[in-house]
């Protein structure tokens, strides 16, 4: 019989991979990967190791819990006592004896504590769709608005902060959601498995189209000018009873740009390496966009049948770059492949299958379609055609539906070889007919249950769209790291660095590391030789980068994607005004430290209650001087009493700013208590201090 793969012996055996490699170690069996192949006599000795096994715990299990059975006597039934309790049963029924009436002890009600209301409320609502939020009259939001200095009607539309102080004067809570999640439902919580996603990646001409082309049979690079891939295409195909669907990228502007907008789509990445031209700048690319994205990576060596194919220093090219392939120790799956001539495709397949596997993918299904744009185009004959794919629910033929600012209903649904289907369910590319405008690749598609619905959240979207456009902004600058950036306790600076060299690259990276420190720590994203380019500031954009350029600036198109993302470029041309800038925003991102300086200390001599003013205390200064603003602390019997603000400080009748020891004044505090004579106040200032 031929050999066997390990995933498939594993999958028979009802163990996972690991599992079968480790009971392979015990038994002195060599196998590096699940793709290695095991003879029947190394499965004839797994199996009987495992059967070993199973008897093994049957007798242990029989050993603890078997005793030994004794039999129970029956007893004997004694029928004279029997009798004795049929005539005392009778004679109780003859005498009719009352019943006991017992009282139920009634508990006392614990009345429920009253728990503070949540409303979800969305950007720009209307005064009518609040009120519904509420559950209150319409009236009743309008009177409240008008006691604020609002005047406001049944339609107008009212922004967050509105929103924000209306609930703290209904004195509720609110949670703000996004238009979606308030007007569509949840229909369904059961999960079930769904097909794989997996996006072809890397450098230009390594054979990526090509590597799709074997594996749909389509001949899409046919089709395409110079065989260069110029826009994305979804496939969906069937392999062992089980379907795929494959992502094909002209780039990784368009896979950053998805996950710019939120769309998460791609669930596996499989980085095509050409074996004669080795690892390029857009295969390091690849590798950082799909770190960024958290996304395993399964390496297809291709053109393995070129004379001047190279495996192993493509193997040793990966390893340098942070990918270790399982026959190196890591966790990546390799395959050698030919794309051309269709060789060891079945087996790039079955790694896509088994990474699947372990990841257990799973959507829900009998509930309201939602996917993500692909790719959108205008047909002549069709109008307004977009790639979808969906990620939950199901979508059918004449559904309602929202994308972007843009809604609709489906005219009809075809498959990538344009023939027409009723229904598409999670994982599954169609393309949708119907859109009232082009929608952007990334965008969120969503079905709703009518046109009225759709009609209500595309333009809500439109009115949020508005707004972040008119108050954009950098989002992430050297200026502003203090409020941008913030994890918790650690905080970091995340750069894109790019220089002229590969040795001005090194160097930068090595001087950025020895900047950081505990509190705040200094992240490459990516880093490469070359301009800056869209490409980086697309991912720049998406993981709160800055791009930093050493002796390289950025393209044209660059500098138009990093206005319109607002995504900062800091060019330099010495090494030292480059580490000067990041090490004085590094200490930027550090909070200053503030302290409490002791000025000066005061006894009451006397209280004073002035009418609207409150108490002021006639003070005399002992130490120090006492300042206005400055914090004071009451201490009575050694005791601190409490602590408030100078708000007011005067010399007989004229304010002063400060009041030096030995003379008499009169301070006024912010929300004080009770002040007594003979308390001692305490004068502090804060200062805060750079870190």
């Amino acid at each position: 019989m031929p050999p066997k793969k390990v995933h498939s012996v594993a999958k028979n055996l009802g163990l996972s991979s690991a599992a079968l490699i480790k009971l392979l170690e015990e038994l002195g069996i060599t196998a590096k990967g699940h793709m290695s192949t095991l003879t029947e006599q190394e499965i004839r000795k797994v199996r009987a190791k495992i059967a070993e096994g199973k008897k093994r715990v049957k007798r242990e299990f029989t050993r603890r819990w078997s005793k030994p059975k004794t039999k129970e006597k029956k007893k004997k039934i004694d029928q004279e006592q029997i009798k004795e309790t049929v005539k005392s049963t009778l004679a109780k029924l003859e005498k009719r004896e009352p019943k006991k009436h017992y009282k139920r002890e009634e508990t006392p009600k614990v009345e429920p504590v009253p728990s503070e209301k949540v409303v979800e409320v969305v950007d720009f609502m209307t005064v009518v769709e609040f009120a519904q939020a509420l559950k209150l009259p319409a009236s009743e939001v309008i009177k409240k608005c008008l006691d604020l200095g609002l005047i406001v009607s049944l339609n107008q539309r009212l922004d967050l902060d509105t929103i924000s102080v209306l609930c703290d004067e209904f004195g509720c809570k609110m949670k703000v959601v996004s238009p979606e999640e308030q007007l569509v439902a949840e229909e369904d919580v059961e999960q079930v498995e769904r097909p794989p996603v997996v996006t072809v990646m890397g450098h230009v001409d390594h054979g990526k189209t090509t590597l799709l082309d074997a594996i749909t049979k389509l001949r899409v690079v046919e089709t395409e000018y110079g065989k260069i891939t110029q826009r994305m295409a979804a496939y969906q195909i069937t392999y062992n009873d089980k379907l795929i669907t494959f992502l094909d990228t002209p780039g990784h502007e368009a896979f950053t740009a998805m996950r710019a907008r939120g769309a998460q789509v791609t669930d596996i990445v499989i980085l095509v390496v050409a074996a004669d031209d080795g690892v390029m700048p857009q295969t390091v690319e690849a590798i950082d966009h799909a770190r960024a994205a958290n996304v395993p990576i399964i390496v297809c060596i291709n053109k393995i049948d070129l004379p001047n194919a190279n495996v192993a220093r493509v193997k040793n090219q990966l390893a340098n770059a942070n990918v270790l392939i399982e026959e190196f120790g890591g966790n990546n799956i390799s395959v050698d492949v030919s794309a051309l001539r269709g060789e060891r495709i079945p087996d790039l397949l079955d790694a896509v299958l088994v990474k699947a596997e372990e990841l257990n993918l799973k959507a829900p299904v009998r509930k309201a379609a939602k996917g993500v744009i692909i790719e959108a185009l205008l047909d002549r004959g069709k109008g307004n055609v977009s790639t979808v794919l969906i990620q939950e629910g199901t979508l059918y033929q004449g559904d309602s539906f929202v994308c972007g600012p843009h809604f609709g209903r489906v005219r009809g649904l075809l498959d990538e070889k344009m023939e027409r289907v009723e229904k598409a369910g999670p994982s599954t590319p169609v393309f949708v007919l119907g859109f009232s405008g082009l929608p952007q690749a990334g965008e969120i598609f969503l079905a709703v249950d009518s046109d009225r619905k759709a009609r209500e959240l595309a333009s809500q979207r439109k009115l949020l769209d508005r707004s972040r456009q008119m108050a954009a902004k950098a989002k992430v600058t050297l200026l502003d790291l203090q409020e941008k950036i913030k994890t918790g306790e650690i905080k970091e600076l995340k750069i894109i660095l790019k220089a002229d060299s590969a040795g001005s690259v090194e160097v930068l990276d090595e001087k950025l590391q020895e900047l950081s420190s505990e509190d705040a720590t200094i992240k490459i994203i990516h880093e490469g030789v070359g301009k800056i380019s869209v490409s980086d500031v697309l991912l720049a954009e998406v993981t709160g980068s800055i791009c930093v350029g050493f002796h390289v600036g950025p393209n044209t198109d660059a500098l138009d994607a990093a206005e319109r993302e607002g995504v900062e470029i800091r060019t330099y041309r010495l090494i030292y005004e480059a580490l000067d800038d990041l090490r004085s925003a590094m200490l930027g991102m550090l909070e200053p430290k503030t302290q409490e300086i002791l000025i000066g200390e005061a006894e009451v001599r006397e209280v004073f209650d002035i009418g609207k003013v409150g108490q002021v205390a006639g003070c005399y200064v002992r130490d120090g001087k006492i300042m206005r603003n400055a914090v004071a602390r009451i201490i009575r019997n050694g005791q601190e009493v409490v602590v408030s603000k100078v708000t007011s400080l005067k010399r007989f009748k004229d304010d002063v700013r400060e009041v030096i020891a030995g003379y008499e004044c009169g301070v006024g505090f912010e929300k004080i208590g009770d002040i007594q004579k003979n308390d001692i106040i305490q004068f502090y200032k804060i200062e805060e201090q750079a870190r």
